[in-house]
């Protein structure tokens, strides 16, 4: 099976199972399983952050992060089709009383600074009394593969900072922006005050997502969590995966990358093909329309999942192999070669 739906599609390697079964565990709601422990020390340490909280799932990390961060009724900044605020289920505002204020975003997946500036509301007596109080300003990286160019970053932190605004991350993937910057996860959490970190994507694990921040915001965090229904027992099983990943899927990630790169090449080649972009692990292509719908049936014959539209994401993970991107080429190429 080739499957290029997602990198949440990947399934834990024979190592990463072992690893699981082999795990020390205890009541992660009592703060007893030393396997959540170490992930979460592990995970603070190698960020930079003073401390870290296990989630089950990076939609509830991030809003667990964003209720850490505003009370009821404050604003925070964020991306027009941001996953916080387009792709989570609009739970800042339904479960967190957070009024979003989206801005559009640049083609880079960069939130243009003058329009965050602009945005920012004046809190305070007399015409502030009016607004909600911005709290937040909410990043992506990567966004659609995209790296949000570093250089850009410490210019939103350094906005933030002088508007008295906090920098939230949704990391998702940063782990794969640290391998396109060639950083660190220390670095590339370095500006934030707090970040998302999911596991269950390029990562390879089946699930969870780890939270970063200051201690006082990972206590605050934490009550969320728990409100959130986050709160789980014997979960060092699943944190045994997230640490597994974290020792040996990380610097793979590089190899994902060049994956990608590979079948946006191969893909270029057909005619019937537009490849529109690519960026770390994900492709973008163009197909035509009345193609989409037999094309998919076509390929899912063959053992190879993707949604097919005018508009395809291809993304490339630790379960496919350069060698699959080669049988995937070969399989569109044939297709269009039908006649």
């Amino acid at each position: 099976m080739i499957d290029l739906r997602s990198d949440t599609v990947t399934r834990p390697t024979p190592e990463m199972r072992a690893a699981m079964m082999d795990a020390q565990v205890g009541d992660d709601v009592w703060g007893d399983d030393p396997t959540v422990n170490r992930l979460q020390d592990v995970v603070a340490e190698r960020s930079g952050k003073e401390a870290a909280l296990f989630l089950p799932s990076g939609t509830q990390s991030n809003l667990a992060a964003l209720m850490a961060h505003c009370e009821r009724g404050d604003e925070y900044i964020v991306g027009q089709v941001a996953h916080t605020y387009k792709y989570e289920g609009g739970g800042a505002a339904v479960l967190g009383s957070i009024v979003p204020q989206p801005i559009e975003n640049a083609a880079d997946g960069t939130l243009p600074l003058p329009k965050v500036a602009a945005a920012i509301k004046h809190h305070g007596p007399g015409m502030g009394v009016h607004f909600a109080r911005t709290r937040l300003l909410a990043l992506e990286d990567t966004f659609n593969g995209q790296v949000l160019p570093a250089d850009y970053i410490r210019e939103a932190a350094a906005l933030a900072r002088e508007r008295g605004l906090a920098l939230h991350l949704d990391g998702a993937r940063v782990c794969n922006a640290a391998v396109a910057r060639n950083e660190t996860l220390a670095q590339a959490c370095g500006p934030f005050d707090s970040v998302s970190i999911c596991f269950s994507k390029g990562l390879g694990a089946p699930v969870g997502s780890v939270l970063v921040g200051s201690h006082a915001f990972i206590e605050r965090a934490h009550r969320w969590r728990k409100v959130l229904g986050g709160g789980m027992r014997q979960a060092g099983f699943l944190a045994a995966a997230c640490l597994y990943a974290l020792d040996n899927h990380f610097d793979r990630l590089a190899q994902d990358h060049a994956n990608a790169e590979h079948l946006a090449r191969g893909l270029g080649a057909i005619d019937q093909v537009t490849v529109t972009g690519q960026a770390t692990n994900m492709v973008f292509a163009r197909f035509p329309e009345e193609a989409c719908a037999p094309l998919q049936a076509y390929l899912a014959e063959r053992g190879m999942l993707v949604q097919v539209t005018p508009t395809t994401r291809l993304v490339t993970h630790l379960d496919v192999t350069v060698t699959d991107m080669d049988a995937f080429v070969r399989a569109v190429k044939q297709y269009f070669s039908r006649g």
